[in-house]
């Protein structure tokens, strides 16, 4: 068995970073727009073009099996890992995180596209931008909004185009704590915060901020994906089926029978 694990999140680097320590074979792949992590295992970095496409780099590397870690945003390079999975007869595999769900005094507001946003960010002033990054014609129509004082816009990588008056670029990466995104809000006199649901706890804190603050919180639903032949939520379930599969029974021993 050879993994060929498609990551970019921090789920993605733990698993196979656990995968390789137990003696699988597995390819770490990651477009390395924001960093590119330190792993012992092969890696490639910034798609399969390079390689002629997915499938071709399937064939040329003898892969049996994808494990798709990727955001649970990255549509298309999901959507491209179950159709290269499915015309070269392998499995493919999927982990994502569980979403958020609301608690008591969360005041979220889904919406589907950028239409739905933009309707939805008319009543407010000061919106914090972070679901990542942003075109330009999409940050120009918010900026349309006669309401609006001024952009909060926070990313790991700057944009490549140059920013509009009236917003303010901060760059970082999570995880975040909860005392820094409540000062964050309070200075900036954020009204509204727009964000993915990510699922996991590095940047939740936003939310709890959102809670105690009353701020609403208009969240992106998360899109519907191509079904894999395999999905997980479960680091611990998902990681167990991977080492099956590849005749380990526990972390780090491999399959005496084999």
């Amino acid at each position: 068995m050879k993994v060929l694990l498609l990551g970019g999140t921090a789920d993605g680097r733990r698993m196979a970073d656990a995968l390789h320590q137990a003696g699988v074979r597995v390819v770490y792949s990651l477009a390395g727009l924001v960093r590119v992590p330190k792993v012992d295992c092969e890696l490639v970095v910034g798609g399969f073009t390079q390689f002629g496409g997915l499938s071709q780099y399937i064939k040329d590397h003898q892969i049996t099996l994808i494990l798709d870690v990727t955001h649970p945003y990255a549509q298309t390079m999901s959507g491209k890992a179950v159709a290269a999975a499915r015309a070269s007869g392998i499995p493919c595999w999927r982990f994502h995180r569980p979403a958020w769900q609301p608690v008591t005094g969360d005041d979220w507001r889904y919406y589907d596209d950028d239409t739905q946003l933009l309707s939805a960010l008319k009543e407010f002033h000061t919106p914090l931008l972070s679901a990542g990054q942003v075109s330009e014609p999409l940050l120009r129509m918010i900026l349309k909004n006669d309401n609006l004082t001024s952009v909060i816009w926070r990313t790991a990588v700057a944009a490549k185009f140059a920013l509009p008056e009236r917003v303010q670029w901060i760059k970082a990466i999570g995880p975040f704590a909860l005392e820094d995104e409540r000062e964050l809000l309070l200075g900036h006199n954020v009204d509204v915060i727009v964000s993915k649901n990510s699922g996991g706890l590095a940047t939740y804190a936003k939310l709890e901020a959102a809670r105690e603050l009353g701020i609403p919180v208009l969240l992106h639903e998360r899109p519907e994906l191509a079904v894999a032949d395999e999905e997980f939520s479960d680091t611990k379930a998902c990681l167990q089926a991977c080492l099956s599969a590849c005749g380990v029974s526990n972390l780090g021993q491999k399959d005496n029978q084999q």
